[in-house]
């Protein structure tokens, strides 16, 4: 899947993963989230004292994404429509124009 749109990532990882990520529930995901998050932070923060690594930091971004895909899908949630709701439509958070 080259470049793919957000809801064809949502349904990919819908397809790939919604029955082990449904039995694990949103609170338990939500910890493995975290854990993606902190990696991601941590890849950051190599980044800027200059011992980064492009290729971990790029693996980070990706994990962090699709596991906030997964707590998208076991909660319902379509992604593509709440980013346009949030940011198409309302223009953003305040602030930001």
């Amino acid at each position: 899947m080259q470049d793919p749109t957000l809801s064809a990532f949502q349904q990919f990882i819908r397809d790939r993963y919604h029955e082990t990520d449904s039995a694990r529930g949103p609170a338990r995901t939500f910890l493995w989230f975290m854990e993606e998050v902190g990696e991601l932070a941590e890849a950051i923060a190599l980044r800027e004292r200059g011992d980064g690594d492009n290729v971990n930091l790029r693996e980070e971004f990706a994990d962090v994404l699709a596991w906030l895909t997964t707590l998208a899908n076991i909660t319902g949630v379509d992604l593509a429509q709440a980013v346009h709701e949030k940011y198409v439509v309302d223009g953003g958070p305040a602030g930001t124009k």
